[in-house]
């Protein structure tokens, strides 16, 4: 093997084993799934209705996630959508105007 490519083999390796320290420090995950798809729901239910100007049925299909454990309330005079899941997770996105969009409250 020639130096050079000995060189640029050792370097790659030096890399890739530096990459993996094996840090034993838990970093916190604040978020769970059930709150995590209330919220996405919220949000892409929101612009699909309020953005896209598209039906219900079609938002619904649009927005499904598997399992389908949200549900989906629209307020079409607060221009709002609320997702709940287990009773526990919830969330609520508002429609602010055409250049913002749809924001979680």
């Amino acid at each position: 093997m020639k130096p050079s490519r000995l060189a640029v083999v050792l370097v790659a390796s030096v890399a890739a084993l530096s990459c993996g320290r094996g840090d034993t420090v838990q970093r916190p995950y604040d978020n769970n799934d059930l709150q995590l798809v209330t919220s996405y729901t919220a949000k892409d239910f929101c612009s699909c209705v309020f953005v896209m100007e598209m039906s219900e049925d079609y938002c619904k299909r649009w927005t499904a996630a598997s399992p389908a454990v949200a549900t989906v309330r629209v307020d079409y005079q607060e221009r709002t959508v609320q997702t709940a899941a287990a009773l526990l997770w919830g969330e609520k996105a508002r429609f602010v105007n055409a250049r913002e969009g749809c924001l979680l409250e």
